[in-house]
């Protein structure tokens, strides 16, 4: 009789000091709606405009659907309503992971990216003993996003021209790295 292992994961729910991790919910449409709906959350994404309610319950629907052990994703919660999201994916046997993150205008400038990411940075690292690499990218006109991941202690390893669409247009990203031997949490 073979004996199969189950693979350890990430925590669905990470409290913190000002605000908690937790899953997404369909109930979250109109919370998602509200900070999504805005020009200038929208700006670098590649997010459909206008964004419609509709869009948000695609969203929130997809978001449902992920495998947490390969692609966990989490709303960023505050007073009890999600206002914004990150992710992280795992490839290559859990040994290189890329995260995401996107977070209400509301709360821009307050770090709250920044403690989520590294949060779920190290939690990885913690849960996944293999895991030698994370990546992060951006539109290169996202300086916000670009010193996250600065914060992060990430490297900035390449500029992609003309690599990603938003709304019709080509822009270009940066990417940036991290490695195991370079974590500070």
């Amino acid at each position: 009789m073979v004996s199969k292992i189950r693979a350890a994961m990430l925590p669905e729910v990470i409290e913190l000091d000002r605000f908690r991790l937790r899953p997404f919910r369909i109930t979250d449409v109109d919370a998602v709606f509200r900070y999504a709906n805005d020009e200038d959350y929208l700006r670098y994404l590649p997010i459909a405009k206008p964004y419609r309610i509709s869009d948000a319950a695609d969203f929130l629907a997809k978001q449902l659907l992920l495998d947490r052990e390969c692609n966990p994703s989490w709303a960023i919660e505050r007073d009890e309503a999600p206002a914004g999201g990150l992710n992280i994916r795992f490839f290559s046997e859990h040994r290189v992971s890329e995260i995401g993150y996107a977070v209400a205008r509301l709360l821009w400038g307050r770090g709250i990216a920044t403690a989520a990411c590294r949060s779920v940075i190290a939690s990885s690292f913690q849960c996944y003993p293999q895991l030698e690499r994370v990546r992060a990218r951006a539109d290169a006109r996202n300086v916000a996003s670009i010193r996250v991941m600065e914060k992060l202690g990430m490297k900035r390893e390449g500029l992609l021209r003309s690599d990603r669409l938003c709304r019709g247009q080509l822009t270009d990203e940066v990417i940036y790295g991290l490695l195991r031997a370079e974590w500070s949490p």
